[in-house]
């Protein structure tokens, strides 16, 4: 499987608009979303072709020139996946992650207006164990910057493979181990945590990966084995969640959107390389394939082009 290079360059499909006017654009979403019908096609040409941080201008715009809510008024004219879509590129991405979040813990018959505690509240109290200590970790994005260091990988991998049960464990408390392990995995850096499954596989010839879902079960094998992957190879862990959203009978419509929507500006043009290299067709091709009318669309304005 391609690794990305170390210090490989991650780049997004969506980058700020040349030329940008706020008011302008205020101006023509207003113009397509007055009168009898919306002109969506404007709408969504507008919306996908702008950054986050200009989405977030032509918002306060809107509401200046026309004291209306703009989020409000998109949210009227649209319905669907096409108003998942939209409505969360016009989110700052914190606030859309930590709504995704949000909706990933309480499933069905979300109450958008509950969201008044704090993320960290709500992991505690839907979730329990070391599955909620993996959520607090990661959803508090306290993680290590800077490169590896080889004798600190070694002690991190020796870590995990006592509890992973293929070293000699000493009289350690298990529990203990496995909150070591989580905090190995969720705090370290990208490049650290790199060299510690090399030094893994040294120390044990396993792939740490493999031993997880050997060794492990439940909701905590698949936080960890998700962590792992992630860790490896980002914009592949992406590309194998969209393909999995796109094969076979249905859509997964709200995951399609959400790694869409999360990744546009950060590594897509990475993901869209993973995906056609490893599964011979290009992201564009699977979503056309898969989707229809404006949101077909959309995602295609997204994703920013063939491959």
């Amino acid at each position: 499987m391609a690794k990305p290079a170390q210090g490989a360059k991650y780049r997004g499909s969506i980058h700020d608009f040349p030329d940008f006017d706020p008011s302008q654009d205020a101006e023509a979403l207003y113009a397509a979303m007055k009168g009898f019908g919306s002109d969506k096609e404007a709408i969504l040409e507008l919306i996908t072709t702008r950054s986050n941080r200009q989405r977030q201008e032509v918002c306060q715009s809107y509401k200046s020139l026309y004291g209306k809510d703009l989020m409000a008024d998109l949210k009227s004219e649209l319905s669907g996946d096409l108003a998942r879509l939209i409505l969360g590129l016009m989110m700052p991405p914190a606030h859309y992650d930590a709504k995704q979040l949000k909706k990933a813990m309480e499933g069905a018959g979300t109450d958008e207006k509950a969201y008044h505690k704090s993320l960290e509240d709500a992991l505690s109290s839907d979730t329990s164990g070391h599955f909620r200590r993996i959520l607090i970790s990661l959803a508090t994005g306290n993680r290590e910057e800077g490169g590896e260091d080889r004798d600190r990988a070694r002690e991190d991998a020796q870590v995990a493979a006592e509890i992973l049960e293929i070293a000699d464990t000493p009289s350690g408390d298990k529990t203990s181990l496995e909150t070591r392990f989580m905090m190995i995995l969720c705090t370290r850096s990208y490049p650290h945590l790199r060299r510690v499954f090399q030094e893994f596989i040294k120390m044990t010839n396993y792939d740490v990966e493999h031993t997880i879902k050997k060794e492990m079960s439940g909701d905590v094998r698949d936080a960890f084995v998700a962590i792992v992957q992630s860790v490896k190879n980002k914009p592949l862990f992406f590309a194998d969640k969209l393909y999995k959203s796109m094969k076979g009978a249905g859509t997964d419509e709200k995951t399609l959107t959400r790694i869409m929507i999360s990744r546009s500006e950060i590594d897509l043009l990475n993901i869209r390389r993973e995906f056609i290299e490893k599964y011979d067709m290009s992201l564009h091709q699977a979503i056309e394939g898969d989707t229809s009318g404006d949101f077909l669309k959309a995602l295609l304005a997204v994703c920013g082009g063939e491959d």
